[in-house]
């Protein structure tokens, strides 16, 4: 028995040379995945602020259309929306609605879509 136990302690080195380079790897591999990371939430930040543009546009265009400047209000939201963001206004009587949407990051998100819509009353005399 004693020689069975000398026999397990006196085992040859294990060679580890097919290991050679694995930590670079593994190191390069957490690396991309930070980089993913960052850019998903840079783009979901980016979504938020184009979110919030969107609104702002809605709220400016419905305001001035209620107060009977329907031209100013397209290009003022157009200017206040996302790049490429789409504007429109509807007035049924004397309700105004407006919805803006846009894709904040058409790259990184291309299924994502923001949107905002406001309404408002007309002025009292103003048409649209």
């Amino acid at each position: 028995m004693a020689e069975d136990l000398m026999a397990e302690g006196l085992t040859a080195p294990v060679d580890r040379s097919g290991d050679r380079g694995s930590v670079t790897v593994e190191a390069a591999l957490a690396l991309c995945s930070l980089v993913v990371v960052l850019a998903l939430a840079l783009a979901a930040v980016s979504a938020v602020a184009a979110q919030l543009r969107c609104v702002d546009a809605a709220r400016e265009a419905a305001r001035l259309t209620a107060r009977g400047e329907q031209d100013r209000a397209q290009q003022l939201a157009h200017r206040i929306a996302p790049r490429g963001a789409a504007v429109v206004v509807t007035v049924h009587g004397d309700e105004v609605f407006t919805r803006v949407s846009a894709n904040p990051v058409p790259g990184l998100l291309p299924r994502i879509k923001v949107a905002a819509e406001a309404a408002a009353v007309m002025e009292p005399g103003e048409r649209p």
